[in-house]
């Protein structure tokens, strides 16, 4: 598809895509397979896409694909899919194994236009998607000390999302709904993805893959 090439564009998009977002979950929505997505930047406009695609019972990781391509889209914070978003969904078909649920590395709904990340890669590709974010886009009160206690994320006004203790004491994460998924449901497949850690094992694997990709180049 042809990307907005302009601030005024990009934001006129995200207005009407955003209409398209569902917040429900299928009655019959099974997650075997989950995809973590990220993007590292080798330079300003040098970017590495990163899919990781897990089981997500066993979190055995069963595909992975890097991509490296250029972006001239300024960096301008809500807009940062536009940077993101063409890498990202070229590392998606390369990948062998359908995911079932699309875990961006970044914001759904919490977001000023409620459009964030991983809402344009569910409404473009079809697929249930959440953001599972390692800083808040709003405002929340603490969670309860052990895992998986929650608060809500709050945004102008709304709630967007949730804080959510992956571990007990440590600092939560920002969950918020991106497609085709209830915050609930999205809430409980963060916490089957973080067994051990804070961040969901696709968000720690697609890191590492950004990472060496970055190491790559700079050798």
């Amino acid at each position: 598809m042809e990307w907005p090439r302009t601030v005024d564009d990009a934001v006129a998009l995200q207005e009407r895509l955003r209409t398209q977002v569902i917040t429900t979950s299928a009655p019959d929505l099974r997650i075997d397979t989950v995809a973590g997505l990220d993007v590292g930047y080798r330079s300003n406009d040098t970017v590495a896409g990163v899919c990781v695609v897990l089981d997500a019972k066993t979190l055995v990781v069963l595909d992975e694909v890097v991509v490296e391509d250029t972006t001239d889209f300024p960096y301008i914070a809500g807009l940062f899919a536009f940077r993101e978003m063409p890498v990202l969904l070229r590392a998606l078909d390369q990948v062998t194994v359908a995911p079932d649920l699309l875990v961006a590395d970044g914001q759904g709904l919490a977001h000023p236009r409620r459009f964030g990340l991983a809402c344009h890669l569910g409404v473009h590709t079809g697929i249930p998607s959440i953001g599972v974010a390692k800083n808040a886009m709003g405002e929340f009160e603490q969670p309860g000390h052990a895992r998986g206690s929650m608060s809500d994320l709050v945004l102008d006004g709304e709630v967007v999302g949730r804080a959510l203790r992956t571990q007990d004491g440590v600092k939560p994460v920002f969950v918020s709904v991106g497609h085709k998924i209830d915050l609930d449901r999205a809430c409980a497949e963060v916490l089957r993805l973080a067994p051990r850690y804070r961040l969901p094992e696709t968000t720690r694997r697609a890191d590492t893959l950004t990472r060496q990709a970055a190491s790559q180049a700079g050798s």
